[in-house]
């Protein structure tokens, strides 16, 4: 059981990245009062749990229906999470997990970020969404798949706690601070998609023999 529980925190960890959301979230509400930066920061949560949940509970279903194998959306997404990890080694913007730039303009312009680009594409975005789908598709079990989501949720508590901490965090950490985060678990993120592409090959081969 503990282990589907660290695999599946490690990964959330990675793709979430409590501590980045964080300092991006400090700085579109830096000017927003204190009781107005929680009600934003709990909409966000609510919003991309509300997400990940779908995924976690349609995402087997919906690939059924689209027919596309395990296997393949195993590749796939192994190789969507090491675009991500590489975005966070080398600490660049992407629209993989940050808004674009039109993006980001629209959110200052915005009063209400909760939904965009907060909840998507910061919290729920396609790291964490093709997380969830491979790790709960995967789990061997109901036992493992209750254990992925107590991973998950316990992520997600620790993201909210960040967000309502965005200001001291971000006066701790820096932005080097918070970079040198982000290479260590894009580090680590790129080595659980290159799991990902090697499960999914052997997959395919061990039903091809």
């Amino acid at each position: 059981m503990s282990g589907p529980i660290l695999h599946g925190f490690v990964t959330f960890l990675v793709t979430i990245d409590p501590l980045g959301v964080a300092v991006i979230f400090a700085g579109l509400m830096h000017a927003a009062p204190e009781a107005l930066r929680r009600r934003v920061a709990a909409r966000a949560m609510f919003v991309a749990t509300a997400l990940i949940a779908a995924f976690a509970l349609f995402g087997d279903p919906l690939l059924e229906a689209l027919g596309i194998s395990m296997s393949a959306f195993r590749i796939a997404g192994g190789i969507l999470l090491f675009l991500l990890a590489t975005d966070m080694v080398f600490a660049r913007p992407s629209g993989i997990r940050n808004p674009t730039e039109p993006e980001q303009e629209e959110a200052n312009r915005s009063n209400d970020i909760s939904v965009f680009p907060l909840a998507f594409p910061l919290l729920a975005g396609p790291g964490a969404l093709t997380s969830v789908v491979l790790l709960v598709g995967g789990a061997d079990g109901p036992v493992a798949a209750a254990g992925i989501v107590l991973a998950l949720v316990v992520v997600l508590v620790l993201t909210f706690a960040a967000l309502l901490a965005a200001g001291p965090v971000m006066r701790f950490l820096g932005v080097t601070g918070t970079n040198v985060v982000g290479r260590v678990l894009g580090i680590v993120l790129a080595a659980l998609a290159a799991q990902y592409v090697v499960d999914g090959i052997m997959e395919i081969m061990r039903r091809s023999a």
